[in-house]
């Protein structure tokens, strides 16, 4: 089930509607965890941080529609660069798979910690547990 995200904002950039959601990411068996920004264009962006090292920041940008989903780039602070696409289950919420310079990409966006679970391809012998304040990676 999609949780609702924040309401509609006036952009500076022309944008008139726009809508935010948690993102939650396994990126070369690490997890990372953040924010993505959609516009009803269809553009928008992504900002996640790992969870292990909070310095180690991901920026990126991706188009989506209805009918063919979306695309994206990803650019880390490691120098890690990462290509993905997703598929809406709505226009609020999603799953999506690429690759990267550092291994495979697995991400769910505004999904609770469970229903994320059901897309997301986690490290061997780890589970995506919700603590009551955020997700995290635990031994099975």
């Amino acid at each position: 089930m999609c949780l609702g995200l924040a309401g509609a904002v006036t952009s500076a950039s022309g944008e008139l509607l726009s809508a935010k959601g948690k993102v939650i990411a396994i990126l070369a068996d690490d997890l990372f965890l953040g924010e993505a920004e959609g516009h009803l264009s269809g553009a928008g962006t992504l900002a996640i941080h790992s969870q292990q090292n909070p310095a180690l920041t991901c920026l990126g940008e991706f188009t989506s529609s209805a009918e063919l989903g979306g695309l994206g780039r990803l650019h880390c602070s490691d120098g890690t660069t990462a290509t993905f696409h997703f598929q809406r289950l709505t226009m609020f919420c999603g799953y999506g798979d690429g690759s990267s310079s550092r291994g495979a990409m697995s991400f769910a966006y505004g999904l609770s910690v469970e229903d994320a679970n059901t897309y997301l391809k986690l490290p061997r012998g780890k589970k995506l547990t919700d603590n009551g304040n955020e997700p995290g990676l635990v031994s099975d």
